[in-house]
C-alpha cells in the first residue's frame, strides 16, 4: 500500500525542497513547525519531494539501533511513495501500518557545488634538520575548496543528526590547520628544503602538502579536495633563531665555497702537470725516433765501405793461404817447394786479383757518383722550450706534426744553431709554412 500517493487525500501538503543558492549540506524543516523537533521531523499527508539535477536528498530516520537512510537523486519531482523508499517502507509498514505519518530527518546534499574554506596557521617553530639548535618561528595562511562526489561515504563519516554546515567547516579548517602544521614542520627533513629556503620554494611546499591532504580529507571526512592554495609563507626574520640559522648558514657555505675553491685548484694543478708529463714524454719519443733515424742514415751511408772492409778480410785471408800453398805437402815426406801448389796458387792469385781489381773499380765509380751528387739541403732542426725545459732537436717533419697535436704553437719558444737566442715560433720566417699562410695587408681605400 503507498504512503500519500495521492496529494488529493487530505490534510496539509508540505513541499519538500531546497532553494538555497550555496550550500554543501542543508537541513529541510517545514514552515510550520516553529521550534518544535518531533513536528519539524514529522513528514505530513500529501507531502511531495522536488530534487534538482545534481543534489541529493537524504531521508534520515533515527532507529534504537541506529540511523538508517534513503537515498533519492535528483531530478525528482513526485509524491513520495513507499515504492520509493525501500527503507521507508519497511518502517512504515512495521510500526504504522502504512497510513501514518513517520518522523524523519531530510537533508539536501548539493554534489555539483564547492565549498571555500580560509585558513590560517599561527607561528610555530620548524628546524632546519642541519643545525637542529635554532628554531624557526612560521605562520602559514591559504584557501581549501573542497565538495562531496561519494556522498555514501560523506554519510558514514558524518552524523547526519542535527548537522550544521558551520560547525563542519571549522572541523575541515581545524584539521587543514593540524596537517599543513606538520606538513611544513616535516618538510626541511623530508623533502631536503632548507629552512631559509622555504620561502621561495612556495609553489613546491604547495604540491607536497596538496598530495597528503587531499587522502587526509576524503578518509577522515569523505570530502574530495578540489583545490588547495598556500597562499604565503611568513618567516618571523626578527627571532634569534631566524638570525642565528643565517650566520651559521653563511659560515657554512663560505667553508665550502673555499673546500671547492682548493679542490678546483689542485685538480688544476694537477692536470698541468699531467699535460706537462705527456708532452715531456712525447718529446723524449720523437728524440728517440730522431736519434734512431739519424743513426741507420749514417749506417745507410757507410754500409759500402763496411762491404770493403769485409771483402778486403777475406781476401787477405785468402793471400796467407796463397802464400802457403807453396810449401804444400804432397806426400813425398821431403819438405821444400812444391810446384803443383805453386801453380794452384798462381791460378787463385789471378783470380784473387781480377776480384780486387773489380773492388777497387766499383769503389772507384762510386767515389766519381759521390763526387759529381749534389750534398742534399740542409737538414732544419731547431730546439723548443716547454714549460721551462728544452727538448728536440726537431726536423720540419717532426714540428709540423708537434704543429697538429697542439705541442707546438706560434707562442712556443725555439731556438737552432746560429740564432742568437730563443724567439717565438711565429717570428721565425722558416717556420711561417708550419702555421698556414698569413693573409697580406688589406688594399688602400680606393680615392
Amino acid at each position: 500500500m503507498g504512503l500519500f500517493s495521492k496529494k488529493e487525500e487530505g490534510g496539509l501538503m508540505d513541499v519538500i525542497r531546497c532553494d538555497e543558492q550555496e550550500y554543501l549540506v542543508w537541513k529541510w524543516r517545514p514552515s510550520s513547525a516553529a521550534n518544535s523537533t518531533n513536528k519539524e521531523n514529522s513528514i505530513r499527508f500529501g507531502s511531495s519531494l522536488r530534487v534538482k539535477d545534481g543534489e541529493m536528498a537524504v531521508f534520515v530516520y533515527q532507529q534504537k539501533d541506529g540511523s538508517v537512510q534513503d537515498y533519492i537523486e535528483g531530478p525528482f519531482d513526485k509524491t513520495i511513495k513507499t515504492a520509493n523508499f525501500p527503507i521507508l517502507s519497511n518502517i512504515v509498514g512495521l510500526a504504522f501500518g502504512g497510513a501514518s505519518p513517520f518522523q524523519a530527518e531530510i537533508y539536501f546534499i548539493n554534489l555539483s557545488g564547492n565549498i571555500q574554506v580560509k585558513f590560517g596557521v599561527p607561528y610555530f617553530d620548524v628546524f632546519d634538520p642541519r643545525f637542529i639548535d635554532f628554531a624557526v618561528p612560521m605562520a602559514a595562511r591559504g584557501t581549501i575548496t573542497f565538495n562531496i562526489t561519494d556522498y555514501k561515504s560523506f554519510i558514514k563519516l558524518n552524523r547526519l543528526i542535527n548537522f550544521e554546515l558551520e560547525d563542519f567547516n571549522k572541523q575541515i579548517k581545524d584539521a587543514v590547520v593540524k596537517y599543513v602544521k606538520g606538513i611544513i614542520t616535516n618538510i626541511p627533513s623530508d623533502a631536503g628544503i632548507p629552512v631559509l629556503q622555504m620561502e621561495r620554494k612556495l609553489l613546491d611546499i604547495n604540491d607536497l602538502i596538496s598530495a597528503k591532504l587531499k587522502a587526509r580529507l576524503e578518509s577522515d571526512f569523505g570530502v574530495n579536495m578540489k583545490g588547495f592554495d598556500l597562499a604565503n609563507i611568513e618567516v618571523d626574520k626578527e627571532s634569534n633563531g631566524y638570525a642565528e640559522l643565517r650566520k651559521v648558514t653563511a659560515d657554512q657555505t663560505t667553508k665550502t665555497t673555499i673546500a671547492q675553491t682548493d679542490v678546483n685548484i689542485k685538480n688544476l694543478n694537477d692536470m698541468q702537470g699531467i699535460n706537462a708529463m705527456n708532452m715531456e714524454e712525447t718529446l723524449r719519443i720523437q728524440r728517440e725516433e730522431a736519434q734512431r733515424a739519424q743513426k741507420l742514415q749514417t749506417e745507410t751511408n757507410f754500409i759500402g765501405a763496411h762491404a770493403l772492409n769485409q771483402q778486403s778480410d777475406v781476401l787477405k785471408t785468402g793471400a796467407e793461404s796463397l802464400g802457403n800453398m807453396g810449401n804444400m805437402d804432397l806426400g813425398s815426406g821431403g819438405g821444400g817447394m812444391n810446384p803443383a801448389g805453386m801453380m794452384a796458387g798462381m791460378a787463385m792469385g789471378g783470380a784473387m786479383g781480377n776480384q780486387m781489381a773489380g773492388m777497387m773499380n766499383n769503389m772507384g765509380q762510386n767515389m766519381n757518383q759521390q763526387q759529381n751528387t749534389p750534398p742534399p739541403p740542409p737538414t732544419i732542426a731547431y730546439s723548443v722550450s716547454v714549460n721551462g725545459q728544452t727538448a728536440g732537436p726537431f726536423n720540419l717533419q717532426q714540428l709540423q706534426q708537434m704543429v697538429q697535436n697542439g705541442q707546438l704553437t706560434q707562442n712556443t719558444h725555439v731556438w737552432k744553431q746560429g740564432m742568437a737566442g730563443w724567439e717565438v715560433a711565429g717570428n721565425v720566417q722558416e717556420l711561417a709554412s708550419l702555421f698556414g699562410a698569413t693573409p697580406p695587408p688589406p688594399p688602400p681605400p680606393i680615392v
